[in-house]
């Protein structure tokens, strides 16, 4: 009987630098990662997400994460996908790294989001699980351009963005919690990344996933996913 990667390869992707790890997420490090929210993602006066989901009680918190993930999975579809990992530091998961894309096999655009705990930031983490994620995107996956995204008040985010090589690209103008707010937006291109690009990030199982991620031509994703 086939096992869970086989049946849907994106499940056994890895990607590893000599830092961290970012991996899907099996139900015990979901709820770990349900517990690190719980335990506090930012300060009460401030609101970094477009969708507040980090207001309420703990228990509050930790479902919204569960139910996130969940409803990402059962979505999934080759033209349009949201992997998210868990960012494993020292054998504990201390937050999440996502990728998303629609239309990638077309576009070969992606876009990354992040979080991680109270207790695990000002340490390097977001940038160091971040670069791990562009690497996916563009040596794993062959991505042509990488977009992201902060609240202009997002100081550490923004931080993470511009120091990774970024180019700032506009902004949004949207109301979060009854508040205009403006986000600030970025691009990367390939030969942006290409620049700064990392030769100790590892990666396993992406060949396998290919098909789902929508990274191979059409007929060839239908080829190999036909019994």
């Amino acid at each position: 009987m086939p096992d869970l990667v086989e049946l849907f390869p994106p499940v056994g992707v890895v990607i590893r630098t000599p830092r961290l790890e970012l991996r899907w997420p099996s139900m015990d490090d979901l709820c770990a990662l349900a517990t690190v929210a719980a335990e506090g993602v930012h300060d009460d006066d401030v609101m970094p997400f477009l969708t507040p989901w980090t207001r309420g009680t703990r228990e509050e918190r930790a479902r919204s994460v569960l139910q996130w993930n969940w409803g990402s999975w059962g979505s999934w579809d080759p033209k349009k996908w949201s992997w998210s990992s868990v960012t494993v530091v020292d054998g504990r998961v201390v937050g999440t790294q996502g990728i998303q894309a629609v239309d990638f096999g077309v576009c070969r655009t992606i876009e990354t989001g992040s979080w991680v705990g109270r207790a695990y930031q000002g340490q390097g983490i977001g940038k160091e699980m971040r670069a791990a994620m562009l690497h996916f995107a563009f040596a794993g996956l062959g991505a042509e351009l990488a977009i992201t995204g902060a609240f202009e008040d997002n100081a550490p985010s923004l931080g993470v963005t511009r120091s990774l090589g970024y180019r700032e690209n506009g902004f949004h103008i949207m109301a979060v919690e009854d508040r205009c707010r403006r986000e600030l937006r970025f691009t990367m291109t390939r030969e942006d990344w290409e620049e700064v690009r990392r030769d100790d990030i590892e990666m396993s199982g992406v060949d396998a996933a290919l098909p789902l991620f929508g990274a191979v031509p059409a007929e060839e994703a239908a080829a190999e996913l036909s019994p």
